[in-house]
């Protein structure tokens, strides 16, 4: 039986919230409330209150979910009183003092580097070029072209944001593992998902598994709501 009815989506770095569409059309079949999250991606405290404010509006627990970055904002956000549970969707979910910068200061080897281009004006772009490779390999190129030319900056106090006290260390986790995962690698998820004693279910996809595999992210997060 689900006990949780609402349902809070926070995107990650470089997209806006409009990727969930797919995922927010599932759950609306089911009946739950769902919030979408615009993160400004300026600075993790700022996106954390951005998702404290959608938080409040709240009347019940809500399933907090984060996408890549947005994994970074749910793990502070989500220590929140109206979170019931935490989804991460090929999320960074760091622990105390961590920050996406820690997070991928040593990637393992081997893995694939993300385009990342110099920052500039302090904040960061993909290359759009390398965009539909590296985080939307599989959705069709056209997708690809539109998502790297509707880059959101990221902003690089974002990147350096550090969590200082993660939410999954007091609430129920569950995680979802991108097997081709370009942007953050799949072991990386796995080590942090286990560290985080997440329920993990893995689906093959890309960066942006949550745009490509909807049914599959969606339901995850049926399963952290029951």
């Amino acid at each position: 039986m689900t006990t949780i009815r609402n349902i809070v989506l926070v995107h990650g770095g470089f997209v806006d919230g409009s990727g969930w569409q797919g995922v927010y059309d599932e759950l609306a079949r089911d009946g739950f409330t769902i919030r979408i999250v615009q993160n400004p991606t300026l600075s993790l405290e700022g996106d954390v209150a951005a998702t404290h404010q959608v938080l409040d509006t709240l009347d019940g627990p809500a399933v907090l979910v984060g996408h890549s970055y947005g994994g970074v904002v749910i793990s502070e956000a989500g220590n929140h009183p109206n979170v019931g549970a935490l989804a991460y969707i090929a999320a960074f979910a760091p622990d105390k003092g961590e920050s996406v910068s820690t997070l991928i200061a040593d990637p393992p080897p081997g893995a694939a580097v993300p385009p990342i281009l110099p920052p500039r004006d302090g904040f960061l772009f993909l290359d759009r070029d390398k965009f539909h490779g590296a985080f939307a390999a599989d959705l069709p190129a056209q997708v690809g072209a539109f998502m790297a030319d509707a880059q959101v900056p990221w902003g690089v106090d974002a990147l350096g944001g550090t969590v200082t006290e993660p939410a999954w260390r007091h609430k129920p986790a569950w995680y979802l593992v991108a097997t081709e995962d370009r942007m953050i690698p799949p072991p990386a998820q796995r080590g942090m998902a286990e560290r985080a004693g997440a329920s993990v279910v893995e689906a093959i996809g890309s960066h942006a598994v949550y745009v490509s595999q909807p049914a599959a992210v969606a339901d995850l997060i049926r399963q952290a709501a029951t």
